[in-house]
């Protein structure tokens, strides 16, 4: 029996194969009726036209002997239509329904054939079971391979996906720059993906200060901030990057912009769109661009629109798919996400730089003690702005504080507590506190906010240097709360063959504590500098650094202060270039003074007894003094108010009494007694007999005020003069 079907069907295979061709025509019209879905993709009806004559032809051999049904391979049209398959991201289900649905059609319709040849039933079966037993084998060799066709380039597929997910992870977002990042996304994207990458921006968002995008009825304007293409594809772009425009409405760039929709774009010959490219800066729009497909790619971050990516592709290149869209959302994505990133980190920065230099001081104060210049330089990291700060305070007797200070933290808790110490600073200078008694208050200020939560985070603290220049003895009195020491630069001496360098010492003198610690003491150090000193005065910004020590640091700015000149904005210039790279790590707060020593001439001193009668030597003193200065206008007034004072001195205070006068700017009277007690002004009534010298005083000049020492208090009175020396009109 087994030769008579082997026979039979080597018969039938023999009948068949002249009508092969048409054979293969009838089996797939019955593909087209009965298997609809083989229609829904492209893929499905292609390999159902590319195999259908390959299968009738090769399972003919099997059934002629010629082909043995365990060594058949599939198609190569099957396995190239099962990688199209994958490419798509159509499901291996209905890869495999189709291929199995297919190939019973195939053997339904050799069945019907073989029924022509024989009306043995029992011949009839037995050939029926050994041709459904061969077709099984020969559909699921040919589904085994398909599968591991499928699978193999899904594994490629998703190695893929892997391969630019991972590097657009690691090279998308290096920096917080949102032009840097649009370029970013181009250089992943033209890797092997795209011919062209063009990356559109909100123009608004570009510009920190500039908070309110156009009205939502006028198109937006952008601002094309990346745009590369592959360097084979011979693709460009034609906007140019850095021009400013706007998309045509109803076009796909800006139907997208509206939608916030992905959506891949493929062009058509015959039906090329209408107003695609923009037209840049007022000129006409471009011609329809030479692309088959293009990705539109809004970016948008924490439900904000950014802008548009659109990645092209050639006409000679193969379109883009919905798997590539997947896969250029999630590069897009990622870029956005940095790119509101570096805009929200951008527009705080902006906020609190701006906060931070509207803090500092505008222009140096007038005085004439020291001339000073001062830098303030930003971080250029990733941490912000922090809370470093300068300021020069011109204090009574001709004196003047320089203060350095360095807030812990960035951002606008940072500059906002940097402010309010500044302010506090200032206010506790007013009222000519010693350094160390100045630092103590202010290390209670910063306790206080501490427990007021002020940073919110509970982490408050700060340094800061107080330095105090008298021009007259020369004398710089200091107090350090954890801050770093000034630089002493001694005056440039001449010699013989030009100017000498100077000589730059350090000062070893004790630093306190950080503010904020509470409870640990200050100590105020004295030391005379010559006139032409040069005191730098700097945050910790200035040395550090990731490649350098702060002794290698400390060598050079030994180095540029020894050759320096006498011109302090020189000096500041050549320090930051030396120092600092040209995005510093932390903020960098530098000061620079170049002391100067008051005329003795326009000095008067005078010790007094401890008498009410030494009250009119002090005034013949003063008029003589003033006629020597010729102030002789001023005499009367200055007579009344030396006359409170020193009675004042000799009433209520303690011996030994001095007197002293100093011109500069203004006109001071100063008198030292070694009391600590100090007269306060309140306003007498009728019938007091106290209390109205120091309202006298008070009127007649135009600042008074009380200072102490640890010798004593000096109480003292300045009048302002005219720009020829003498004193302006009252009204």
């Amino acid at each position: 029996m087994g030769s008579d079907v082997d026979a039979f069907l080597l018969r039938l295979a023999q009948e068949l194969r002249p009508r092969e061709d048409r054979a293969a025509g009838t089996l797939l019209q019955r593909l087209r009726n009965d298997l609809p879905e083989l229609w829904k993709y492209d893929g499905l009806a292609a390999m159902a036209v590319n195999e259908t004559a390959v299968h009738v032809s090769t399972f003919l051999d099997v059934l002629e002997n010629r082909a043995d049904v365990t060594r058949v391979q599939a198609p190569p049209e099957a396995l190239e239509v099962a990688r199209r398959f994958a490419q798509g991201g159509v499901p291996l289900s209905s890869l495999l329904r189709a291929y199995r649905l297919g190939h019973m059609c195939l053997l339904q319709f050799i069945l019907g054939e073989a029924t022509r040849l024989t009306d043995d039933l029992e011949l009839f079966n037995a050939a029926a079971t050994r041709l459904i037993a061969a077709a099984f084998e020969y559909v699921d060799r040919g589904s085994e391979q398909v599968v591991a066709t499928y699978q193999l380039e899904r594994d490629r597929r998703v190695q893929r996906r892997l391969v630019v997910t991972n590097e657009a992870s690691r090279r998308i977002g290096t920096t917080l720059d949102m032009t840097r990042t649009a370029q970013e996304l181009a250089d992943v994207g033209t890797d092997d993906f795209a011919d062209l990458v063009a990356v559109d921006l909100l123009d608004f968002l570009l510009h920190p200060d500039a908070h309110t995008p156009a009205p939502p009825t006028a198109p937006p304007l952008l601002r094309r901030v990346a745009e590369l293409s592959s360097r084979d594809s011979g693709a460009a772009g034609t906007v140019g990057r850095g021009r400013t425009h706007s998309y045509p409405p109803g076009s796909e760039p800006a139907r997208a912009l509206a939608t916030g929709q992905a959506r891949v774009y493929r062009t058509r010959a015959s039906d090329p769109p209408a107003c695609w490219e923009p037209a840049p800066e007022g000129g006409e729009a471009a011609d329809d661009p030479d692309f088959r497909s293009v990705l539109l790619l809004p970016l948008r971050a924490r439900g904000d629109t950014l802008g548009l990516a659109q990645f092209f592709r050639h006409r000679t290149a193969a379109p883009f798919d919905e798997d590539d869209l997947l896969l250029a959302q999630e590069m897009a994505g990622r870029a956005a996400v940095h790119i509101d990133n570096a805009r929200r980190y951008t527009r705080e920065r902006s906020t609190a730089l701006t906060l931070q230099r509207s803090l500092l001081p505008q222009r140096p104060a007038e005085q004439s003690a020291v001339v000073a210049a001062s830098r303030y330089l930003p971080s250029g990291s990733r941490a912000g702005v922090g809370g470093d700060w300068y300021d020069v305070i011109p204090l009574s007797g001709a004196r003047v504080a320089l203060v350095v200070g360095d807030v812990v933290g960035r951002g606008l808790h940072a500059s906002a507590t940097m402010g309010r110490l500044r302010t506090a600073v200032r206010a506790y200078a007013d009222i000519d506190l010693m350094p160390d008694e100045l630092l103590t208050h202010l290390d209670d200020v910063v306790i206080r906010l501490q427990r007021e939560g002020t940073r919110g985070d509970g982490e408050l603290g700060a340094t800061c240097l107080y330095m105090v220049y008298d021009p007259v003895s020369r004398m710089c009195s200091l107090a350090s709360a954890g801050h770093v020491l000034p630089a002493v630069a001694s005056p440039r001496s001449v010699r013989g063959d030009g100017p000498a360098p100077r000589t730059v010492d350090f000062p070893d003198l004790p630093i306190g504590p950080p503010l904020g610690l509470g409870g640990l003491p200050f100590e105020t150090a004295q030391f005379e500098v010559p006139e032409g000193s040069l005191l730098t005065l700097y945050t910790d910004g200035l040395l550090q650094g990731r490649t350098r020590d702060m002794d290698t640091a400390r060598v050079v700015l030994r180095d540029i202060l020894t050759g320096a000149s006498d011109v302090p904005d020189e000096i500041c210039d050549r320090l930051l270039a030396a120092l600092l790279p040209s995005r510093p790590s932390d903020d960098v707060a530098l000061l620079v003074a170049r002391t100067r020593a008051l005329d003795p001439d326009h000095v008067a001193t005078l010790d007094l007894p401890s008498d009410p009668a030494a009250v009119a030597g002090a005034r013949v003193y003063t008029s003589e003094t003033l006629a020597a200065w010729e102030l002789e206008e001023l005499t009367f007034g200055t007579e009344l108010i030396i006359s409170e004072l020193v009675t004042n001195a000799i009433r209520y205070g303690e011996g030994p009494i001095h007197l002293r006068l100093i011109l500069q700017s203004t006109l001071t009277c100063e008198v030292f007694d070694a009391a600590g007690t100090a007269p306060h002004l309140r306003r007498a009534r009728s019938l007091d007999e106290g209390g109205r010298g120091l309202m006298l005083v008070a009127r007649l000049s135009d600042r008074w005020g009380t200072r102490y020492s640890r010798e004593g208090k000096v109480i003292w009175a300045e009048q302002s003069l005219s720009a020829d020396g003498s004193r302006p009109s009252r009204s």
